[in-house]
């Protein structure tokens, strides 16, 4: 996620502050519709390319197996800030039309990016090329050429406050808690059909294991000081067990990972996890890692695929790494699964209701 800033707020000249400030915030990102273009053209002539071309035709490839095979789970990880580039209705679709099962994803892209919109915010076009010095003084934050209004984003944060004043004390998976924020977007929302309120509609979960680190971190901090004999917690472990439930419910699995991370690295230890817990599982089948991470100094965002498959998480039978910048070529990927209909027929397996 993008580094919150100080909540000091600086002092305004309120005209010319204000003036500036409307300039730089007006030019909302527009969330890109993959039903809209036909991608399958293109990821055809990549596929006879090379390079990250080749590998990105590939990776299509294997998603579309993933979705294809109706006995395989599909759960999608988010990393990064994608959200907020433009790839956000993207997620949404994917979990509208039955291609998810689950999600595994940053506090950030859940509640900074996809909640905070549904609350009728923005996330806006703005400059890599600017003083950030400028940009705080207006209150305004950036995620490298997007910029965020800190204002709003601070109103996000003590809304999922004042949802945990509203549950009973105790502890809470990740899991548990976006599932109440779906509910109250029901009654709510001031933008319609964010991923969160899709979700919860469709009984996909959402996992957030560092859910903290984000506007909701905020927002329970607060809530904690409010209520100091009698609040909630976000429980991890809870996170992790409620998962690795699902691993071993959901069979075969697929991994379509953007980014990666904790995300990535919380959904692959799934399959050790249920081994700890007594029970055999097979490794995830089907993996599609779209980063820019390098893989010299021994990390690439949570190893290699085929590093994966040392550890006994992932089966390098059928993987597929991509480097590239993924609001780039995510949508391509995604728009060639919708396009080529190979999601048509699967079954929700609605995982959201195991936990009721």
């Amino acid at each position: 996620m993008a580094a919150k800033k100080s909540k000091t707020k600086p002092k305004l000249k309120k005209n010319k502050g204000t003036n500036r400030k409307a300039q730089l915030l007006s030019t909302p990102v527009e969330h890109i519709d993959i039903t809209k273009f036909d991608a399958r053209p293109i990821i055809d002539a990549m596929g006879k390319m090379s390079f990250t071309s080749r590998d990105t035709s590939k990776a299509a490839e294997i998603v579309n197996q993933m979705i294809a095979d109706k006995k395989a789970t599909v759960i999608l990880t988010l990393a990064g800030s994608t959200s907020a580039a433009g790839c956000m209705h993207v997620y949404r679709d994917m979990v509208k039309m039955g291609m998810v099962d689950a999600i595994v994803a940053t506090g950030a892209s859940i509640v900074d990016m996809d909640f905070f919109e549904a609350l009728g915010f923005k996330h806006y076009q703005g400059s890599q090329f600017v003083d950030d010095k400028d940009l705080r003084d207006l209150y305004i934050d950036r995620i490298y050429d997007t910029y965020i209004d800190e204002e709003e984003l601070q109103s996000c944060d003590h809304t999922i406050g004042e949802i945990a004043d509203g549950l009973k004390p105790g502890p809470y998976s990740s899991r548990a808690f976006i599932h109440e924020m779906g509910r109250w977007l029901k009654k709510n929302a001031k933008k319609k059909g964010s991923l969160v309120e899709t979700c919860y509609d469709h009984g996909v979960p959402i996992f957030c294991p560092a859910f903290t680190d984000s506007s909701a971190g905020f927002g329970l901090v607060v809530h904690q000081i409010r209520n100091p004999k009698a609040h909630i917690t976000i429980d991890s472990i809870a996170d992790f067990r409620e998962l690795t439930e699902i691993k071993i419910k959901g069979g075969t699995t697929g991994l379509f990972m953007i980014g990666g991370g904790v995300p990535k690295n919380f959904v692959q230890d799934t399959v050790v996890c249920a081994e700890v817990m007594g029970k055999e599982v097979e490794m995830h089948k089907y993996t599609v890692q779209i980063t820019v991470a390098d893989s010299r100094d021994g990390a690439c965002s949570s190893s290699t695929l085929k590093e994966a498959n040392s550890w006994g998480k992932v089966d390098s039978a059928c993987e597929q790494m991509v480097f590239a910048e993924a609001t780039s070529v995510v949508p391509l990927i995604v728009s060639d699964v919708y396009h080529r209909g190979t999601h048509k027929g699967r079954k929700a397996k609605r995982f959201s209701d195991m936990f009721k």
